[in-house]
């Protein structure tokens, strides 16, 4: 358990079910309180509803993709400082910059580490291990 992550909240977008169950075991282990969206605009509705602490969103994903999602959220107020890290298999470096230009905090290429995806979100909720 990570102390303050109790605390946290963190929503994971993906339609991708195996990566859903690895990100939230993670996350759930390490001590999260974790929502789950099988699509963008299920993720889109989640958020609005939980205020999560932290999102973390699949690019391609139906019904809204994770840019079209970042963009969204980042019209609404409360989500201005909100990180929002995109994991997602394109990893062509305008497909990140499209994301940053979305409103991404990251831009995180599959396949990814689980232990250095906790990392990444321990560090960007001010949290640490010790």
């Amino acid at each position: 358990m990570i102390p303050g992550a109790e605390k946290k909240k963190i929503l994971v977008a993906d339609d991708e079910p195996h990566i859903r169950r690895v990100v939230k075991d993670k996350l759930s282990n390490a001590g999260f309180q974790v929502f789950e969206a099988v699509n963008g605009e299920e993720a889109f509705q989640i958020a609005i509803r939980e205020t999560p602490d932290l999102i973390l969103l699949d690019v391609m994903m139906p019904k809204l993709n994770g840019f079209d999602v970042c963009r969204k959220l980042r019209c609404e107020p409360v989500f201005l400082n909100v990180p929002i890290l995109l994991l997602t298999a394109k990893g062509q470096e305008s497909d990140k910059k499209m994301g940053l230009d979305a409103g991404a905090t990251e831009y995180i290429t599959k396949p990814f580490s689980p232990r250095q995806l906790l990392q990444d979100v321990q560090m960007r909720l001010g949290l640490s291990e010790n």
